[in-house]
């Protein structure tokens, strides 16, 4: 029924007729409903932005966010939450908004090294140089009002943070911002998330280069693969510790809540007016490195 609807609609705006501008935007609506997405407002934007191809890339890939089993802060538009309590979010299940109401939020920025992009993406400052050329990087920014590394998820996080911060060197610090990140290549996809000043695939990859592995009855020792950059195959997951949001390109440890990919909310850092006004205590997306080079190796 609905494909029948945009077909006619299709057809009409063929024909230009009065009053198509309403039609469109009520067509767009019936779309976003059907994929059952939190941001229909958003859409236009990201359009705008990207153009229609990139911007459905920018959702097709989103991932689907994975917290940490007993995580309660949510990813929020810092330009409606600066504090802890308002992006609490229920403690298990799907989240969509916190306890007050708010959306949750990925920041999207693209870095577009493909074959005839080149030139438009050098302007602004992008880097496509090496083995950057011919990839298209797809980056999603997650803000948290606070960040305490260590605290983690456990009980004693409030004992963490106290003890830490008589010691002088407190676990907690005001806005955090953390990444996950996609590149899509000619040999395919791949992706890393933000952890502790450097980017991660899979934390829990063996410490050591070899594993011992038996094959036709003889053991051996082989090789394992290590993650250039944080870099390893993209699934459609992105897990996220407790505390300090430190996260993972694949599944690891327990989850007692999810944002789906299309419940989250995608707004490209690009539209924000004023941007540069909204002082952070640590570096926002658009002042770090890697927000102009996608190989970047680290989050400064």
């Amino acid at each position: 029924m609905v494909s029948t609807a945009l077909g006619a609609l299709a057809w009409l705006v063929g024909l230009r007729l009065p009053g198509m501008a309403l039609a469109h935007a009520i067509g767009e609506r019936i779309v976003c409903a059907v994929r059952l997405t939190e941001d229909c407002r958003e859409e236009p934007a990201l359009r705008a932005a990207n153009g229609p191809e990139v911007a459905a890339l920018l959702r097709d890939h989103a991932p689907a966010l994975l917290y940490e089993e007993g995580m309660t802060a949510l990813p929020v538009d810092f330009r409606e939450c600066r504090s802890d309590a308002c992006a609490e979010g229920p403690e298990s299940g799907p989240v969509i908004r916190s306890q007050q109401g708010l959306r949750t939020v990925a920041f999207t920025h693209v870095i577009d090294c493909r074959a005839g992009h080149v030139v438009r993406t050098e302007v602004w400052g992008g880097n496509c140089s090496g083995r950057r050329a011919g990839n298209l990087y797809l980056q999603y920014w997650l803000y948290y009002p606070g960040s305490a590394t260590a605290e983690g998820s456990t009980p004693l996080k409030r004992t963490i943070r106290r003890v830490s911060r008589l010691l002088g060197h407190s676990s907690y610090h005001p806005d955090d911002w953390e990444g996950y990140q996609v590149r899509i290549g000619p040999g395919g996809s791949s992706a890393r998330a933000t952890a502790h000043h450097r980017y991660s695939y899979d934390l829990d990859r063996p410490l050591l280069p070899y594993t011992l592995r038996r094959d036709r009855g003889r053991w051996r020792l082989e090789g394992v693969p290590t993650p250039v950059n944080g870099w390893g195959p993209e699934g459609d997951d992105y897990y996220i510790s407790g505390g300090s949001h430190a996260g993972t390109a694949r599944m690891r440890g327990g989850v007692s809540r999810t944002t789906k990919d299309g419940r989250l909310v995608l707004i490209p850092l690009e539209t924000i007016p004023g941007r540069d006004r909204y002082s952070f205590a640590v570096s926002p997306p658009w002042r770090k490195r890697v927000y102009f080079d996608p190989e970047y190796a680290g989050t400064d």
